[in-house]
């Protein structure tokens, strides 16, 4: 079985937009981006799947944000399915907006304190690389997780985002 998700980490200063989710049928309580799971009128457009959840979740839209880009794809076997994970960034328009969410916890941490939260494995490795590297370019990265040795690796798939 193929899992699809996305995530949206959206940047305001040095911080960004985090959701403590708790009672995901898939994650265990941790600390991700804004996202979920495609729709099936989704399936070929990841952009689509991410904006919807980000209103779904935090009341944001696209007209919220500046520089909305796809910047990892990560595929990692549980052993139950395949889970392919769209991970997009974005900076945050104007001021940090009063938000709620019924998923779990929103709140605005500081880049340097992110790696410190519990996470889900494909998305510490991801926000660890942009912290890293990402952030210095403008490359679509993949990541592939394998479950056995628990190492993740990353490659650059384009020069830049077009």
């Amino acid at each position: 079985m193929l899992r699809n998700m996305t995530s949206i980490y959206i940047q305001h200063q040095d911080e960004v937009l985090m959701l403590y989710r708790v009672g995901s049928r898939v994650i265990e309580p941790s600390w991700v981006g804004i996202g979920g799971h495609f729709e099936p009128q989704e399936v070929h457009d990841p952009k689509a799947c991410a904006l919807r959840e980000l209103q779904e979740e935090t009341g944001l839209t696209e007209n919220s944000l500046e520089d909305l880009v796809l910047r990892y794809v990560s595929l990692r076997h549980n052993g139950a399915e395949l889970r392919q994970n769209f991970y997009f960034f974005a900076r945050l328009r104007g001021e940090k907006p009063p938000l709620s969410c019924t998923e779990g916890r929103l709140r605005w941490v500081k880049w340097d304190k992110v790696p410190d939260l519990p996470m889900p494995v494909t998305a510490r490795f991801c926000v660890e690389h942009y912290l890293r590297q990402g952030r210095l370019d403008h490359r679509l990265y993949a990541i592939i997780h394998d479950a056995e040795t628990g190492r993740s690796v990353v490659t650059p798939l384009t020069g830049g985002q077009t």
